[in-house]
């Protein structure tokens, strides 16, 4: 079974993947979407991590440390990002962060990838609104996207066939155009969501 979810909190996921265990959908996989296998509903514990490395024995040695401490990776790559990992020992810790701070650490990465990725785009965004391929004008201005000769001086059934024959590939130049904004726009979103994640945490950790 595939299931597509979108979750900014690690604690969030982690629960419903165990909750999906409960109801007998074991976690096999992720790519666009979530992967499951029907099995004999468990109490599982799956906990996440957020780390890339750049050398694979690297990443070997931290799956290893964790399947030490009776945590066995059961997703993830070396340059994922998401790793996930399932209690598999009961002398196994409770948790796969040793502090709290480490476990905050997470919302550290992964806010920082997220503001890597929009830095990379923004130059090119600033290059389209440079060189005239991008006209936040035009978003004023529909018409314009709209290449027919003399489209608006028709009428009748003339207009409506001319009109509709268009209108797909008139959004195609206008929504076009105005993803790569949209597309910065959405991850500096979820920068600010895993920083401010990362700050709440920290804050509580001063706390106690």
């Amino acid at each position: 079974m595939r299931k597509f979810k979108c979750f900014l909190n690690f604690d969030q996921e982690e629960k419903w993947l165990n909750h999906m265990a409960r109801q007998g959908w074991k976690f096999v996989g992720k790519s666009i979407c979530y992967h499951f296998q029907k099995a004999e509903p468990e109490d599982a514990s799956i906990k996440m991590d957020y780390r890339s490395f750049t050398k694979k024995a690297d990443f070997e040695d931290y799956r290893a440390l964790f399947e030490d401490s009776g945590w066995k990776h059961i997703q993830g790559s070396k340059s994922s990002g998401y790793q996930y990992f399932r209690k598999v020992s009961g002398q196994g810790s409770e948790d796969i962060f040793s502090d709290a701070d480490s476990k905050a650490g997470r919302y550290k990465r992964l806010s920082k990838m997220w503001l890597s990725i929009s830095v990379i785009y923004f130059p090119i965004c600033v290059a389209l609104g440079t060189t005239g391929t991008f006209k936040p004008a035009a978003l004023l201005n529909p018409e314009a996207f709209y290449l027919t000769p003399g489209l608006w001086e028709k009428t009748g059934s003339s207009f409506w066939r001319a009109f509709l024959f268009e209108t797909p590939f008139a959004l195609c130049r206008g929504l076009g155009i105005y993803l790569l904004p949209a597309v910065i726009i959405l991850y500096l979103f979820f920068f600010f969501k895993a920083n401010r994640q990362y700050k709440k945490m920290q804050g509580g950790n001063l706390i106690r």
